[in-house]
């Protein structure tokens, strides 16, 4: 790691200032020795890259094409009859540990892409000068760093170039819907059949649309996992946070789910 990084210190405040004041030294040495410090093999190395922070590059745009997919997303589960049958309890426990890579599918499937872009250096300085006033006032909102992005963006990638139908996409929804080793669960093994029969029947399709490629079901399965891997906070704040601000996500996909599915108010 890079000698000079402050990025592990103790002191925030000093990692922050120490980069602005670095960045004011480089700017007043001549122009050869700036290049030679931008491209040396320790510069490049420096984790401070990875840890900044990032925001959409166009929100607006996003966050609706986001909102389209999730609505979809809970669509999904409530024109399942099988997940109509789960206790209340068990649809809300799916529902809390599901609806990250489930969304993640709805993204690659509609072909949604984003951008983003640094989080303005304003902000930063902001909190170093009104630190000590701040202290007493609610914690500002995370915002997603770009190691997290780029992680993201990776996974998503990956499900792009594996160019899944439509009815993969279906039965692999389902397979990942259907958990049953979510702790908490009331229909456990009714919902290890579930999952069972959509890995069956997405593996009958897999079969004859590509019968040279035999470990593609297993293929999909394991990048599937690799979804669990994106935490629900990083989608919350990335997609979500400029639209709901401070509200639960989860009860609002709770609020949407029952509006249609007409749970009984004793069930």
């Amino acid at each position: 790691d890079c000698e000079r990084c402050q990025c592990h210190s103790a002191d925030k405040r000093t990692a922050i200032l120490y980069s602005l004041l670095s960045q004011n030294l480089r700017h007043s040495q001549n122009l050869r020795h700036s290049q030679n410090l931008r491209h040396s093999p320790t510069q490049q190395r420096c984790l401070c890259q990875q840890r900044r922070t990032v925001c959409l590059r166009t929100p607006h745009l996003t966050c609706q094409a986001a909102s389209n997919v999730l609505v979809k997303t809970v669509s999904f589960m409530k024109n399942l009859p099988s997940f109509h049958l789960l206790p209340r309890e068990d649809q809300l426990l799916l529902l809390d540990r599901c609806w990250v890579p489930l969304f993640l599918l709805g993204l690659v499937q509609e072909m949604v892409t984003f951008e983003v872009m640094e989080t303005p250096a304003p902000s930063m300085l902001k909190k170093i000068l009104l630190d000590g006033q701040s202290k007493r006032q609610e914690p500002e909102r995370t915002q997603p760093t770009l190691a997290a992005v780029q992680q993201l963006q990776r996974c998503l990638n990956t499900f792009w170039n594996l160019d899944l139908s439509p009815k993969e996409y279906a039965y692999l929804k389902g397979a990942i819907l259907f958990n049953p080793d979510i702790p908490g669960l009331r229909a456990a093994l009714y919902i290890d059949s579930l999952q069972q029969e959509a890995q069956r029947a997405l593996q009958e399709v897999v079969q004859p649309l590509h019968p040279k490629d035999q470990g593609r079901f297993a293929h999909i399965l394991l990048i599937s996992s690799t979804l669990k891997s994106i935490p629900p906070s990083l989608i919350t704040d990335l997609f979500f946070r400029p639209v709901i601000g401070d509200a639960d996500i989860v009860e609002l996909l709770g609020e949407m789910l029952q509006e249609r599915t007409g749970w009984a108010a004793g069930a």
